[in-house]
């Protein structure tokens, strides 16, 4: 077992204990980088390679140098018994849409490649404060949007740990990918409708999607800023915890940063679920969608393993002491996607207006004298399809004669959705649940090339993640298993606002009561 494999708890005891140094840490990681990961993305990506095909592709970036200088601090300063931070020499990677000053951050698009952000994101700044090595940025879909990471113009696009001929999600999926891969104990992601969530179920890792306002967005690349949240991603619950520590609290640089105090994550981390209600709803074992051409809503059943590991999950916390409540109601379930569509390509098409080539990022080199055409030659030129089909679609939702039938309806369900869970988990009410138990997502990951293209259909990847954004409640997604396609199940826990600690605790619980189970001590692929 190298370094690299081990969790960032068991690295902090090994170093604090001088088993290993901070540098020793930094060098497995970047070892196990040259090992998997292949050529970084790029925007002259060339024609793909076997070698391509084989390998994760996680890292657009790597700052192996910077992250050994680092290190090297961090060796002497524990050498001289100065005091260092609770993460100090810990290796993570940062989505490619967190501001880190005279960093390029590029949000996986073209019009970005050449942007150097002249300040730190809120969320990366405290982990480094607190001792942590960012190793690189990782690949991503282009400004977030997508769902298994294909859009991202810096090809080749990330790789499944697991099965490298399949997508790792999206749009945190070179987040994931690295984590499953060994490069990094943790990654920073963000979650706009389950992008944290997602591609953590299919890397087979652990990832939180925080209540709104728990962490702030300063500094981070905006897709619709009314549901983004940036959270953890690892490989074990433990982890969460520790990282969610670091990144949580109020923040004056961000004024929808809630100032809610910050509970010690790990002191509760053990206690168990005895007590607890944890709900099961058959709004979340089937999706819904509309047949394009005849405008009828159809159900599709979860696949059979992925209920299967659900109702396991629920079997195992029971025996630990929790309560089951089944056939809890969640009718609205089924218009999360739809609501999504309309509200965050109205908040992209917003946040893409800044980029247009005067103040910074890429620019047409076309000598133009009308600046509306040079606006348009810009974004034209460096905007991939999913940014194009974003703005135009919010554009066209939110026009004056159509945002009444579109837009405010959409704000309505989204009203509805968060009274759903608003009953749930109400103390008086008939459920009074701490969690509701659900699939992470319909079906483990699809092929590469599968779905791609069809914005629709990859959008129902996210119907059981998106609700969570739409009410602004906190999320975690869990390994639950193996498929047997040989690909991981997630399952997912959704709780009150500001209730990360029980999600948490209940998660550390699920780990505890499956400790021994065959499927736990699988490999993705590039690692066996």
């Amino acid at each position: 077992m190298q370094l690299c494999d081990h969790s960032a708890h068991e690295l902090l005891d090994l170093l604090r204990s001088k088993q290993v140094s901070a540098e020793e840490i930094v060098q497995s990681s970047l070892q196990r980088i040259a090992a998997v990961d292949g050529r970084s993305g790029s925007l002259e990506s060339g024609q793909e390679t076997d070698q391509d095909r084989g390998t994760v592709h996680a890292f657009i970036s790597v700052s192996a140098e910077q992250a050994l200088e680092q290190a090297k601090t961090i060796d002497q300063q524990l050498a001289r018994g100065e005091p260092v931070g609770p993460l100090a020499g810990i290796p993570f990677s940062a989505k490619d849409v967190f501001c880190v000053k005279d960093t390029y951050t590029t949000a996986a698009s073209k019009i970005l490649a050449n942007f150097k952000a002249p300040y730190t994101s809120t969320a990366v700044e405290r982990l480094q404060k607190q001792g942590a090595i960012m190793l690189g940025k990782v690949n991503m879909d282009e400004f977030t949007y997508g769902s298994s990471n294909e859009s991202t113009a810096f090809q080749p696009c990330p790789r499944n740990p697991w099965d490298t001929s399949r997508v790792p999600g999206g749009s945190s999926g070179g987040s994931t990918s690295s984590v499953a891969a060994g490069e990094v104990p943790f990654s920073l992601g963000t979650d706009t409708a389950g992008s944290i969530r997602q591609p953590a179920a299919f890397c087979g890792v652990v990832g939180v999607k925080p209540t709104y306002g728990r962490v702030s967005r300063y500094g981070i690349i905006a897709f619709a800023s009314s549901l983004d949240c940036p959270g953890p991603i690892t490989r074990n619950v433990t982890d969460a915890a520790l990282m969610l520590q670091a990144i949580a609290g109020a923040d004056p640089r961000d004024s929808t940063a809630a100032n809610v105090p910050v509970p010690d994550y790990l002191a509760t981390l053990e206690q168990g679920v005895k007590g607890k209600r944890i709900g099961l709803s058959p709004d979340y074992f089937q999706i819904s969608y509309m047949d394009a051409e005849s405008g009828e809503i159809h159900q599709k059943p979860v696949q059979e393993d992925i209920r299967a590991a659900v109702y396991h999950a629920a079997e195992v916390l029971q025996r630990m002491g929790a309560e089951i409540i089944e056939d809890v109601p969640m009718p609205n379930t089924r218009y999360g996607i739809p609501a999504f569509f309309v509200i965050s390509r109205v908040e992209a098409a917003s946040n893409l207006h800044r980029y247009d080539g005067v103040k910074y990022g890429y620019r047409t080199p076309s000598a133009e004298d009308d600046l509306r055409v040079m606006y348009r030659k810009t974004r034209n030129e460096a905007f991939g399809l999913q940014p194009k089909l974003r703005i135009l679609m919010g554009m066209y939702v939110s026009a004056a004669q159509y945002s009444e039938q579109y837009y405010n309806r959409a704000l309505k369900v989204r009203a509805l959705l968060r009274r759903d869970f608003d009953q749930i988990f109400d103390l008086q009410g008939k459920y009074r649940l701490d969690a509701l138990l659900t699939p992470t997502t319909p079906t483990t990951t699809f092929p590469i090339g599968a779905i791609y293209g069809d914005s629709v259909l990859m959008q129902y990847a996210d119907q059981f993640t998106v609700t969570a954004n739409h009410a602004g409640i906190p999320g975690i997604s869990l390994p639950g298993g193996i498929a047997a396609d040989g690909l991981p199940i997630g399952v997912q826990l959704l709780g009150p606002d500001y209730s990360e600690h029980t999600l948490l605790q209940i998660g550390r619980s699920l780990e505890i009561g499956t400790q021994d189970e065959a499927w736990r001590s699988q490999k993705p692929a590039v690692l066996r």
